[in-house]
């Protein structure tokens, strides 16, 4: 029997964003879970992840994110999109028809933990994904809560939203400012390095 009959039918688009070093390439059905986020900042964070793995073989890849059923891939300014956009966009359609992992299952089944949760940290998270996580993940990237403390807010910038020119000015001018209007004891907004 032919393999390529069984294969699954995979169609990617590119959709650009925000951060000039980020693409989106956005498959036809979802990648992973609903509600979850992978970033893998470099190639020791994606030990777990075998795509990601695999793209960090191109030397230009510097980043790699999943969520929905896009994979943000953020390149170095040292070469342009136009250069290596049809690599990429054929290499991971290629991976994903051939029906490899994305994640191994140890990444999959990380848990996060939120027995320490306080009544602020719940409100800030209930903002957060009501308000802003639909916008970014739009962007080829998430935001997510880090931690409260003493009227900061700190947050995790992921996917394309790491390094973008643009995100101080998300961070500051749209989600501070919404979460201040929102929760008055809420000072500052700030972005927790991942590393």
């Amino acid at each position: 029997m032919d393999p390529s009959v069984n294969k699954k039918p995979v169609t990617i688009y590119l959709e650009a964003n925000p951060n000039p070093n980020s693409l989106k390439f956005v498959a036809n059905f979802m990648l992973v879970s609903e509600g979850k986020s992978y970033d893998f900042p470099d190639v020791i964070a994606a030990k777990s992840a075998p795509l990601a793995n695999e793209l960090f073989k191109f030397d230009y890849v510097t980043r790699v994110f999943y969520m929905s059923n896009f994979i943000t891939v953020t390149k170095s300014q040292t070469v342009e999109w136009a250069e290596i956009q049809e690599e990429l966009k054929s290499f991971i359609k290629n991976y994903i028809e051939s029906d490899q992992p994305l994640l191994s299952h140890e990444e999959e089944d990380v848990q996060e933990f939120t027995e320490d949760e306080t009544d602020m940290d719940h409100k800030i998270k209930e903002i957060l994904e009501e308000y802003v996580q639909p916008a970014v993940e739009q962007d080829g990237g998430a935001i997510s809560f880090h931690s409260y403390q003493d009227g900061v807010v700190k947050l995790l910038l992921q996917g394309s939203c790491s390094g973008c020119p643009s995100s101080t000015i998300t961070l500051k001018a749209g989600i501070e400012n919404l979460l201040k209007r929102m929760i008055p004891e809420i000072k500052a907004v700030e972005a927790q390095e991942t590393y």
